[in-house]
Parts: C-alpha cells; structure tokens; sequence
C-alpha cells in the first residue's frame, strides 16, 4: 500500500501542476470611484509581475511600467464616460496579451469592467469529462469489457482482499488512463493540441482515424494489441503479490479491451484536442472513473451480478450503433478541412445527406431487434426527419456544432461582406459605415453555435445590416496575394497583434475610420444579449 500511496501522491501532484498552468493568468486587478467629473482608478499588481501601460484614452504620448504593488491614477472624464486603458503584464517567465480595461455604468459611483460573453474556460473543461464520463459508461457495455467485470470480481474475492483490492484494482485503472492522457499532453504541449484542433491536415487524420473505428465497430476487423503483450503481463499478475499484482492485472484489462475501447478514447482525445491544456486528462478522467466503478461496485455487493443481463446479441448490436456514430462524426474533420483549403467537396447540404443517411442506416439495423431496438430505432428516424429540411437550408440548429455553415447566416445580409480586412476597411472608410469584425475559424465549434442559434436570428441580421462585416477565418489554408503567408496566418496575426486576442469567436465593432467604439464580445447562445451588445 506505500508503494501506491507514493504513486498516486506523484499522480496528484502531476495533476494539480497541470490544472494550475492550464488556468487563465490575470496578475492586474483594476477598481475605481468616479471623483466629480473625474475618476480614480486603482490598479493593484500581483508580486513578481509588473505591467506596461500602452495607451490611456485622452492622454497623449503614454508608455508607462509599474511594478508589483499598486498603482493609482486620476483620470478626467470624456463626454460623460470613464476612458479605456489599454496594458499589459510580464513576469520573468511570461506576458499577457495586451488588454483593454473598459469600464461602464460611471453613475453607481462604482467602476465595473465592460461585460463580454464569453464562455468560461471551465464550462468546456466540464464539457470535457462530462464527455469522457459517457464514453467510459459507453465502454462498459461493449462485448471486451461487460464479460470482464464478473471474471475480474470473482477473482478477486478469491484472493481474499474482497472489496478493497477491487477499490484498488479500480483506482489503478483511473491512474493508468489519467496517466494516458497527461502523456498526451506532456508530449504535444498546448499549442500543439491547439493545432490539433485547426490544423487542416491533422483534421484529415482525425477523420481517416474515425472511419477506421467506425469500420472496426461494424466488424470488418478487429483492433487489436499483440496478444503476447496481455498473456505476458496476466502471468506476471498471478506471480506477484500486493500493489503490483493489481496493477499489473489493470493493465491487461487495458490491453484486452483495447479493441473496444481504443475508437472511443480516440475519439474523446480528439474531442479534448484543443480545448484547453488540461482538457485531455479531465477527459480520461472521466472516461477512466465510468471504466473503474462497476469492478468496484460489484466488489462491495458481488450478490447484484446475478441480476446482471448476460452476454449476447445485444452487445454486438451495441457496437454496431456506436459505429454509426463513429461514422458520422467523423465527417465534422473532413469538413473543417475541406473548408480550410477552400475545396469545396463537403457542402453543407451534402454532409448533412450524409448524416440522414448514417441515421437512416441505424434505424434500419435497430428496428429489427428487441423493443429496445425498436424505440431506438423511431428516435433515429424521427432525427433524420428533423435533419431532412437542412437539405433545403433549414438551420438544423441540433447539429450547429458538426456542420458546415448555412449559407443564409452570410448571404441573407444586405450590406457588403468581405473577407480581407483592408478591403473591408477601405469600404467602410468610403462608404461612412461602422464595421463589425467577425474573428472565427473553420474548426471552430462555438463559431457554428454563433452562426446557428445567434447570427441567423432576424433581429440579428436586420442589426448587422448596418455595419460592414468583416469576417476573419484565421485557421484558413490558401495563401495571400503575395504568397508571403496563408490567410488565416495572416487573419490570425491581426487578431494577435491589433486586438489582443488569440480566441474564437470574437466581434469587436469598429467605426468607419476603424477606431473600437465598445468592448469585445465572444461566444453566446442567446440572441437578446447579442442584440444589446450591438450599437447600430
């Protein structure tokens, strides 16, 4: 037992390494009191940082460094409102990006920082094991694992150790798959998973890795790690005793199930690529605590194994189900990469073909089977006749997140929409018109949630049919005029080095000379809170 206490102790600390550089760094805390027609404004620095004021709204010539401690200025107000102060921070080992302190409502006396929608990086990364929790419950009932649980159990309370080394046996299988997913990112870093989920080739790879999957839960072929690997290390568990043992015997049930659940643990990794530092292990995370607590349940009651239902078509059935998923979501990679080299292959009307076709397929092969089958079944179907009416540029809004943009959320506006954004600049400049900046991305799933549930509403478009939209992919694969960069190099660049920002979606509204003219606003579903945020 010291033995695993020391590795799980090592595993902890790993982890909480891992959580505390994945959290987002705001070593400057901003508060003020309007004083008459003037503010004072507060700054207080975390030690060790110091921060670079680049500009202060009405003050000319401003390049200011102050250090850790606080710092204090009293600012004259400009036509009835608190003025911007644009810094930002650096440490020894890092900076922030430059930031925008805006500030709003000066009548409480009480200075507030301008709201933004944008999401919470927590609310993902609960997305993330709450993800990686169903793929464990999805795991346990395929047929690698469900045969396993009794087999395992019996063993165990064979030994004598009952209820305890099965708790054991089931945190190993947490710490081994935990374990895969800190490897995964240790190996590849958090750019590299960023570029993971937007690089176009990757996304290609991604969706190859899917159909293979999806082909092997249908029963075209297996899976599989060599044999030797599980036999070898099943005989070294029945030599050795204590901690080891149980380990050992986690691990082969690893390597036996891998079949099974190697296409969905590929899929959960790919899911978690991108999404945050810490995405990848809270997502194993899950899936490993799903994995781990029948053994451990069954252990503490080994009488409720007789209720369980035993092996047989069903779970053949169950696997050929996930295959149709497999299937289907494999095509969202093929579609950002499709779209990020501009071939045109995978239109929306045809990738939703496709996903009518993938439902249609499982109603199918569910209506011939038990009458779980059949309910399954008439849910499958009543989803393809939901998706039918995307085939004519219906928003589908259920699928935002997987398929291409609609078409009408660009094409229904009646104002000029570019895509380059000097000749978007130029327009507005000509024309005396506010400019609505759209920085989004072809693998961008919140920027399809935007499109679907807020850009498509017809508050929203009447609205931007007062600006100039400009819209910014910055994960785009052509190249520029000058064949110096791709566009979305250089859309990402602008986006770094003019706003700030390396995060999709993101609007900033711009008047006609492309001066800000309010804060930015990120991802929201709801239409209301985007309408206010506009100003035309």
């Amino acid at each position: 037992m010291k033995v695993y206490k020391r590795i799980f102790s090592l595993f902890l600390c790993a982890l909480v390494a891992l959580a505390s550089s994945a959290q987002i760094v705001a070593p400057v805390h901003w508060s003020g009191e309007v004083v008459g027609d003037s503010i004072d404004v507060t700054a207080t620095i975390d030690e060790g940082w110091g921060m670079a004021i680049f500009e202060i709204e009405g003050v000319e010539a401003v390049v200011e460094m102050e250090y850790y401690g606080t710092y204090r200025q009293r600012l004259a107000m400009i036509d009835g409102h608190a003025p911007s102060i644009r810094f930002n921070a650096c440490n020894d080992m890092m900076c922030t990006a430059p930031e925008e302190w805006c500030y709003e409502d000066v009548s409480t006396n009480t200075i507030a920082p301008a709201s933004t929608t944008q999401q919470p990086q927590g609310t993902n990364l609960w997305l993330i094991f709450l993800f990686g929790l169903l793929g464990g419950l999805l795991a346990i009932f395929t047929p690698c694992v469900w045969p396993i649980i009794p087999m395992t159990v019996s063993f165990f309370l064979k030994r004598g150790g009952g209820a305890r080394d099965a708790i054991i046996y089931g945190l190993s299988i947490i710490v081994i798959y935990v374990g895969l997913g800190l490897l995964v990112t240790l190996l590849f870093g958090a750019s590299a998973l960023n570029e993971l989920a937007t690089n176009a080739v990757v996304n290609l790879f991604f969706f190859a890795l899917l159909v293979v999957f999806a082909l092997s839960f249908f029963g075209l072929f297996e899976i599989t790690l060599p044999d030797s690997w599980s036999t070898a290390l099943d005989g070294q568990a029945r030599k050795t005793t204590g901690f080891l043992s149980i380990l050992l015997m986690a691990f082969t049930l690893v390597i036996v199930s891998f079949s099974c659940t190697g296409p969905i643990i590929g899929t959960l990794l790919v899911e978690a690529a991108g999404r945050s530092l810490l995405a990848p292990t809270l997502g194993m995370l899950g899936f490993a605590i799903a994995l781990a607590f029948p053994f451990a349940l069954f252990a503490m009651f080994p009488t409720w194994m007789q209720n369980l239902p035993k092996s047989g078509s069903w779970m053949q059935s169950f696997k050929v189900t996930l295959a149709f998923l497999e299937l289907a979501l494999s095509f969202k990679f093929l579609s950002v990469a499709d779209m990020a080299y501009g071939w045109g292959i995978l239109p929306r009307w045809l990738f939703i073909a496709i996903w009518i076709g993938c439902f249609l397929g499982l109603g199918i092969y569910l209506i011939r089977k038990s009458w779980v089958g059949k309910v399954l079944a008439i849910i499958s179907w009543a989803f393809t006749a939901y998706l039918i009416p995307g085939l004519w540029g219906a928003p589908v809004k259920a699928i935002a997140a997987f398929a291409p943009p609609a078409e009408s959320t660009v094409n229904s506006l009646q104002q000029a929409v570019f895509e380059d954004y000097e000749e978007g600049l130029r327009y507005a400049r000509e024309h005396d018109m506010p400019v609505l900046l759209n920085f989004t991305g072809y693998g961008c799933v919140n920027c399809r949630k935007m499109e679907s549930w807020v850009l498509s509403d017809e508050r929203v478009e009447e609205r931007m049919n007062h600006y100039v939209v400009i819209t910014l992919y910055v994960d785009g694969r052509q190249l520029t005029s000058d064949a110096s960069e791709t566009i979305g190099e250089r859309n990402s660049r602008i986006q770094r080095e003019q706003y700030g920002s390396n995060a999709q979606p993101y609007y900033i509204q711009l008047d006609s000379h492309g001066q800000s003219i309010s804060s930015p606003c990120a991802f929201t579903t709801d239409p209301d809170q985007f309408l206010n945020w506009l100003l035309y």
